[in-house]
């Protein structure tokens, strides 16, 4: 079993590591730091790097741009752990390398949203606490 602390850019991110940290230490599990690169981001860093070397970026170097982005949140919140970085749609990704590692917990945290940009706009915690088949911690971080 594994704790996943699922992290994006944000400011959020130590705070999650640590509180996935916490568990897994609680719990005598390892602790997985995943951080998801959209479609968008990865269609973004393909252009920037076409438009800046003339060559395609491969698929395992937009994966190493989101592991970078999960060591830098380990890094920060002075942690061990193991960044994982995955392509995709972030709910669906980590919902399912949750259940492929057999996740004892998912911990993630949300935006302060509205009821409005949440129903137009979804949420990736959200998602994941409809989807995740392992109980999800969702920090309520009042910075960003």
């Amino acid at each position: 079993m594994v704790v996943v602390a699922a992290v994006d850019r944000s400011e959020r991110a130590s705070a999650v590591v640590r509180e996935a940290a916490t568990l897994g230490k609680a719990f005598d599990e390892p602790v997985a730091v995943v951080h998801v690169l959209t479609r968008e981001e990865f269609v973004s860093l393909e252009r920037t790097n076409v438009s800046e070397t003339g060559e395609a970026v491969p698929v395992e170097g937009i994966i190493g741009t989101a592991e970078d982005i999960a060591a830098e949140a380990i890094e920060e919140a002075a942690v061990d752990a193991t960044a994982v970085g995955l392509m995709g749609d972030p709910a669906d990704e980590i919902v399912e390398y949750a259940n492929e590692q057999g996740a004892r917990y998912i911990v993630a945290a949300g935006r302060k949203r509205s009821a409005v940009g949440k129903a137009l706009f979804g949420s990736v915690v959200q998602s994941i606490l409809l989807s995740a088949e392992c109980p999800v911690v969702s920090l309520r971080i009042e910075s960003d």
